[in-house]
């Protein structure tokens, strides 16, 4: 039957661009192709959603899956599949692999890995290194890449970019929207002698300072306005960065974390020890606060994991030998729904920073919303449930949550990817068949 559809959803709470409406969703040939009363509309598979609340779908605009080289910490099938247990209905993934992601060759593995094993869809990013500035314009246009990502501090090899004359020439090298790790590296170097010596995990705080942070976002804005580019700062933990980007609004968005929004200094270190370490680090409650009052007030643009995966016995090894990087894509959205059940965010909010915001930044074509010929693309949540996140839960490879044992209100239920149904209630379904992302800067006529 021609007018048959291949998904109908019933009863649901959708979040349209309208806002919530209580309607049912047709989805034929993977879009989004009639909203309203559709109960005597057939279809191939039916889902009641009654009591349910269906959000465009979430997208984690930063992970790191450790494919290839370091497999045994993650991987992109391990990285995806948590993905789509949390939620999640695509992801833009780090370049700092072994070996790194920086040439078109690179990217190509990186995509053919993908392609067979990938459970939502997916982007990488390519690194920016000595070695390619002058091919960076070039890379940034290749299909399936989400941009250029630079680190101004915390990385190894050629992927540490922190000279100004080589930050310089990464930002005339292109015209597409380039993600940053701001923290300064003279800095970090400069102060490595707070650590040295140090075993307890919360000095990593006081070396990786607030003035490292700012410093290094001050000048990125400095020679951004210079090379007429804009830039996207990932992961903000300072409220002096805070303060400092609201008046940059023209060319320079922003990111913050749940780690950030949740867990703060002193207690998180007393209880996590090594697996509160990260870059940057956890900070005060005084920086999570005006973290909040960001989101808020509309400064933060998106929210992502962060997902920086390591072994528990890598984990555990005394600071500061033990790795930066805590766990976060299946957890992303259980922890922003919590944080929605107890008041910090609104439910709007919330789909603006993981749906419409990561579309917009980054200008994913046909992703972001619920609308007529979108993608069909759906969190689904039930926003009463009340659950336990534990490491029993958690696929990635390293098994383990800095969340374990916190209760939470608000899980997510079914993800669904281009109108296939890929996780029904914490169990995955099907095969791999994520795509890649298509941006509209690259796009060829």
């Amino acid at each position: 039957m021609s007018d048959q559809l291949d998904l109908l959803i019933t009863g649901a709470e959708v979040w349209t661009t309208g806002g919530p409406v209580i309607t049912d969703v047709g989805i034929s040939n993977g879009y989004f192709s009639k909203f309203g009363d559709l109960i005597s509309q057939p279809a191939k598979e039916i889902i009641d959603a009654k009591n349910l609340t269906l959000l465009p779908g979430v997208i984690d605009t930063q992970v790191h899956f450790r494919e290839p080289g370091l497999e045994h910490k993650e991987d992109i099938e391990s990285g995806t599949r948590g993905a789509a247990l949390g939620g999640v209905v695509g992801i833009f993934e780090m370049p700092n692999t072994n070996p790194p992601t920086i040439s078109q060759e690179s990217i190509k593995h990186k995509l053919s890995i993908a392609e067979d094993n990938a459970w939502v869809d997916f982007a990488f990013f390519v690194g920016a290194a000595e070695e390619n500035t002058d091919e960076l314009n070039k890379l940034e246009m290749l299909r399936g890449v989400s941009g250029v990502k630079m680190f101004m501090g915390a990385s190894t090899g050629s992927l540490l970019v922190y000279k100004e004359e080589q930050i310089r020439q990464v930002l005339r090298n292109g015209f597409r929207r380039i993600a940053v790790h701001c923290e300064d590296q003279e800095r970090l170097q400069e102060r490595a002698n707070i650590i040295s010596g140090k075993t307890n995990v919360s000095e990593h705080a006081v070396w990786r300072d607030v003035q490292t942070a700012l410093k290094a976002t001050k000048n990125l804005i400095r020679l951004a306005r210079e090379a007429r580019r804009r830039v996207h700062t990932l992961h903000i933990t300072t409220a002096e960065e805070m303060h400092f980007l609201k008046d940059h609004r023209d060319i320079a968005t922003v990111e913050v974390l749940p780690q950030h929004l949740t867990l703060s200094a002193p207690e998180a270190y007393e209880r996590l020890g090594t697996l509160a370490q990260m870059n940057p680090p956890i900070r005060s409650a005084y920086h999570q606060e005006e973290l909040w009052r960001s989101v808020r007030d509309g400064l933060v643009d998106c929210i992502g994991s962060d997902h920086a995966p390591h072994t528990l016995d890598e984990k555990n090894q005394p600071y500061p030998k033990s790795p930066s990087g805590l766990t976060g894509v299946q957890t992303l959205v259980p922890i922003m729904l919590n944080h929605v059940n107890q008041g910090r965010i609104s439910l709007a909010r919330m789909v603006d920073l993981t749906s419409y915001g990561p579309a917009k930044i980054y200008g994913l074509v046909n992703k972001g919303r619920i609308a007529l010929g979108y993608d069909a693309d759906l969190t689904i949540v039930d926003l009463k449930s009340e659950r336990k996140i534990d490491n029993n839960w958690i696929v990635s490879k390293s098994k383990w949550t800095p969340y374990d044992g916190m209760s939470v209100k608000g899980w997510p239920v079914s993800t669904v990817v281009r109108g296939k149904v890929i996780m029904r209630e914490s169990e995955i379904c099907g095969v791999p068949s994520g795509k890649e992302f298509e941006f509209a800067e690259t796009l060829r006529k």
